[in-house]
């Protein structure tokens, strides 16, 4: 993620955000198609709340994660039948230090807690196993502690 004022984003930065998040994820399906094609297989991409919602001074990072929601659906109708595709858009994840985090950070998901990389490994692992998942595809899954839903107001 690049974090600048969009009067400082130069394209250069835009382009190496879209080409790592949006560009990377696209080459990897079109390389990958014929053999997962032939295994009847799956793709599970990643993006993030950051396509749903926006903190000021993300405009890379969030297209680029935007981008990736309209290329999992576009590619699910392409690929279809033999391979099914998702996404996982994962909120805030602690993938360091879950236990240093403040009691606040929990406290502000509704679900109660900060989440871990296990949250967002199971339901990719859900996704890929055609035997339990095999009826879904082109879909999006927010884990994120219920934050995207929850109303935050200023007083």
């Amino acid at each position: 993620m690049v974090r600048k004022p969009l009067r400082r984003l130069a394209l250069a930065e835009w382009h190496r955000v879209l080409d790592t998040n949006l560009t990377a994820t696209f080459l990897l399906a079109r390389a990958a198609e014929k053999p997962l094609r032939k295994a009847r297989g799956a793709i599970v991409t990643i993006a993030s709340t950051r396509a749903l919602m926006s903190e000021p001074n993300t405009e890379s990072y969030s297209a680029s994660k935007g981008g990736l929601l309209a290329l999992t659906h576009a590619l699910a109708m392409s690929l279809a039948p033999e391979v099914r595709v998702n996404c996982v858009s994962p909120g805030w994840i602690e993938t360091q230090n879950h236990s240093g985090l403040r009691r606040k950070d929990h406290k502000q998901h509704p679900a109660g807690r900060v989440g871990r990389p296990e949250d967002v490994a199971e339901i990719a692992s859900w996704l890929l196993d055609g035997k339990r998942s095999g009826f879904v595809t082109g879909a999006n899954f927010v884990i994120d502690g219920g934050m995207t839903r929850k109303m935050i107001y200023e007083e």
